[in-house]
């Protein structure tokens, strides 16, 4: 690519060019998609290549290295607005569904049925290393690093994995949801707008979300965090609250302990509601856009209860008939809400339903990358929870327990079991047998991590019974 002189050079959309981090951190390379004069003086919308669209932002020149800046390849163009509204490819360097994928693959052959029995380090000649051991029994082929052709046959294991699991994961972008996969159009890959204020908190969105044109206009968004009407003024807000009835959101409290609460949205009888709530969503989810018609879904809201009324921390929505088992279709904690738990507790809420309902569930995929790392860690401190608390019997022999077990204890589904084991890097074959080995020092790392999850989900404080959506009318 031709590097152009400061003087030569406009910068325009699709220029690529160094720009100075706000953060001390040095240069990075970032590509030009907006531009615009504010008094006189331009500024630019910068995407920072391999990073988050969220920390995309508007700059100055001042922080601009315009000597180095590229022009764009011609069949490389910043993706135009597609009057037919079709699917494009994203500009995402990785997808963390991909990287999802790719654990549990050599778990895969492990029959779910198959015993787990807790083994002490003790009695094996050769532990693979300082740990609490898990036998899987009925194992035909070995992986671990035990042996050397032992890898040679993981990685055959690996690449049968990958073809089996593909069957099993859309290769497109879903078309169903409150929310699906967007195309990534010049309109969307912007953020349009720059501030919102949710009750007591600022809060400063991440991407993009189609409010209507004549608020992104504005410095500051007002939303009612009661009913989440969206208004372009103090005054408006204030007249408005005078009228709302809402201190909470609407539809019926299915959870209480002190003073977190979760209320359960029908998408059908609460439209207004609803499309407000996916709206608010869509500023701090990327890999999702907005799907108008939410009669199909249940939305449930987490709250915090104060004397003032209900304020909301984070939801989840959910199909009403999923022919995916999918138990989750959209989850996100508000930002002043993030790193707290809240983000397990909606998780081990959304698995609550499930258990109640009899089923095993999993998100819908794809997860964003927050997604994913909250659920990886859910489904690994759950599955260690049980493990750590099996105990021999009482003859003396080591517990055994199966994959299906686990997932009928936990409502996770056998294929998150296995890939959670296998991201965990616990499995290894020992003398004929699959084992789980379990580090102290991941025993270590789980016990400082429960410790420090205080807020939990209490089964008793669930009042609520499933439906049968399957007949329509009731929708």
């Amino acid at each position: 690519m031709t590097v152009m002189a400061e003087a030569q050079i406009e910068l325009n959309e699709g220029c690529r060019l160094p720009v100075l981090l706000k953060n001390g951190d040095g240069w990075h390379w970032a590509e030009i998609l907006g531009k615009k004069d504010i008094g006189g003086k331009p500024l630019y919308y910068v995407h920072y290549e391999d990073f988050n669209k969220r920390l995309d932002e508007w700059v100055p020149e001042e922080r601009m290295d315009v000597s180095k800046a590229e022009l764009p390849k011609k069949d490389n163009k910043t993706p135009k607005k597609d009057p037919l509204n079709k699917m494009t490819n994203g500009s995402r360097p990785t997808s963390p569904d991909r990287d999802f994928l790719e654990c549990g693959a050599s778990a895969a052959i492990v029959n779910a049925n198959s015993p787990l029995s807790l083994v002490d380090e003790s009695s094996l000649d050769e532990p693979p290393r300082s740990s609490v051991q898990i036998p899987l029994q009925n194992g035909a082929m070995s992986f671990s690093g035990l042996q050397k052709k032992s890898l040679i046959k993981k990685r055959k294991l690996d690449d049968d994995f990958q073809s089996d699991s593909q069957e099993n994961v859309p290769k497109t972008p879903r078309q169903t949801g409150s929310m699906v996969a967007h195309h990534d159009d010049i309109v969307t890959r912007m953020k349009n707008i720059e501030l919102i204020e949710l009750g007591r908190w600022r809060i400063k969105p991440w991407y993009f979300s189609p409010y209507p044109q004549e608020l992104t206009s504005a410095p500051l968004v007002f939303i009612c965090e009661y009913c989440l009407k969206y208004l372009k003024s103090s005054k408006c807000l204030q007249r408005h609250l005078a009228k709302c009835q809402l201190c909470h959101p609407p539809g019926n409290e299915i959870y209480r302990k002190s003073n977190i609460s979760f209320f359960e949205i029908d998408g059908r009888k609460n439209k207004a509601y609803a499309q407000h709530l996916c709206l608010l969503a869509k500023l701090f989810l990327d890999h999702k856009t907005l799907y108008y018609d939410t009669d199909p879904f249940l939305f449930y809201v987490m709250c915090e209860s104060d004397s003032r009324g209900y304020h909301m921390v984070g939801f989840f929505s959910k199909e009403k008939e999923s022919t995916e088992d999918y138990n989750v279709a959209c989850i996100l904690t508000l930002p002043p809400y993030q790193k707290k738990g809240f983000g397990k507790m909606l998780i081990e809420f959304s698995y609550q339903l499930s258990r109640v309902e009899g089923k095993t569930g999993s998100p819908e995929k794809p997860l964003s990358d927050l997604g994913l790392l909250s659920y990886r860690s859910y489904w690994s401190q759950t599955i260690l929870e049980i493990l750590l608390k099996m105990k021999p019997n009482e003859a003396g022999e080591r517990p055994c327990i199966t994959i299906n077990e686990i997932s009928e204890m936990t409502s996770i589904k056998k294929e998150d079991v296995i890939s959670t084991l296998q991201h965990l890097n616990l499995i290894n074959y020992y003398k004929g047998q699959y084992i789980i080995t379990i580090s102290r020092e991941q025993i270590q790392t789980h016990n400082r991590a429960m410790e420090r999850r205080t807020v939990r989900i209490d089964p008793k404080c669930l009042h609520w019974q499933p439906k049968d959506w399957s007949k329509r009318g009731k929708w």
